[in-house]
């Protein structure tokens, strides 16, 4: 583990606990909490949702060790939650906090969240319901080259398996051309950094013994009760998992490629996690 010193540009000092899937992020933001007399703040867009337990590696009630953790199951899965909503209910929170002498200590996967808080949302386009409908009839490789066409910045940099960024993504282009900078140079926040980043031989061995793990505790039966709530569309927008498992479901994948599929793709996502880290250790 490589813990940064604070960063300058504020006057609140809150805790980040960063690094990619299945890293440890969670036990070290418990074992941090404990130390400081800090709350945790869950950095995840997936784990604010009831019922996403299994395929998201959601913290348990033991885990946590008696220690609070806020933005964990708010919100059902019929419904939305943005980065925006994320950025309103952190600051809130870290108000709360501070205000009762506790440190908040930010811990998650969801870097884009990050972004957010710290260093501000870009510029606020409208929704475009009838623009978004169009795009949900395209497979995600082409919404990728899509925004590749008019914003390769943004094509590097989007995940390509998630199909609300994707969309989003391709929503701002069609209003301003492109996906703006951030507009801040500088953080809203004093923060320490704890970076968790282990090799990638560590990192693909932990991430198949986890989705071994997965399977057998549920994931398949949790990912037929979300899919019959909320249909194919919305599940895809949960995750690798519960995509590639909802394929399996309908019958367009069998069984035993599952496990591989699913690592495949975890490789890729902690491969652009790493990325980000990389980026921000270097600025």
């Amino acid at each position: 583990m490589e813990a940064h010193s604070p960063q300058e540009g504020g006057t609140d000092r809150i805790v980040c606990v960063i690094g990619p899937t299945a890293s440890g992020k969670s036990s070290r933001a418990v074992a941090l909490a404990k130390e400081r007399n800090g709350e945790v703040i869950s950095v995840d867009s997936r784990q604010v949702y009831r019922t996403l337990d299994i395929g998201t590696e959601k913290i348990t009630t033991e885990e946590m060790e008696g220690v609070p953790h806020h933005l964990i199951d708010i919100r059902e899965p019929e419904e939305t939650y943005s980065a925006g909503d994320f950025v309103h209910d952190t600051e809130r929170l870290i108000t709360d906090l501070r205000s009762r002498g506790k440190v908040p200590i930010l811990a998650g996967g969801t870097h884009f969240y990050f972004d957010a808080l710290l260093y501000g949302l870009p510029e606020h386009t409208p929704i475009n319901p009838e623009l978004r409908k169009s795009f949900e009839e395209l497979p995600n490789e082409e919404l990728v080259e899509k925004i590749r066409e008019k914003d390769e910045r943004r094509a590097r940099d989007v995940d390509p398996h998630n199909r609300h960024r994707l969309i989003r993504a391709l929503e701002i282009i069609f209003h301003l051309g492109s996906v703006p900078l951030r507009s801040r140079t500088t953080m809203r926040y004093e923060v320490e950094w704890f970076v968790i980043n282990p090799e990638m031989s560590v990192l693909k061995e932990r991430i198949a013994t986890r989705l071994a793990s997965t399977l057998e505790r549920g994931l398949v039966a949790e990912v037929r009760n979300v899919r019959e709530r909320v249909g194919d569309t919305r599940l895809n927008e949960f995750g690798l998992e519960y995509r590639i498992v909802g394929e399996y479901l309908r019958g367009e994948r069998t069984e035993d490629t599952l496990i591989p599929a699913m690592t495949s793709k975890l490789f890729q996502y902690a491969r652009r996690q790493k990325a980000w880290i990389r980026k921000l250790q270097a600025s």
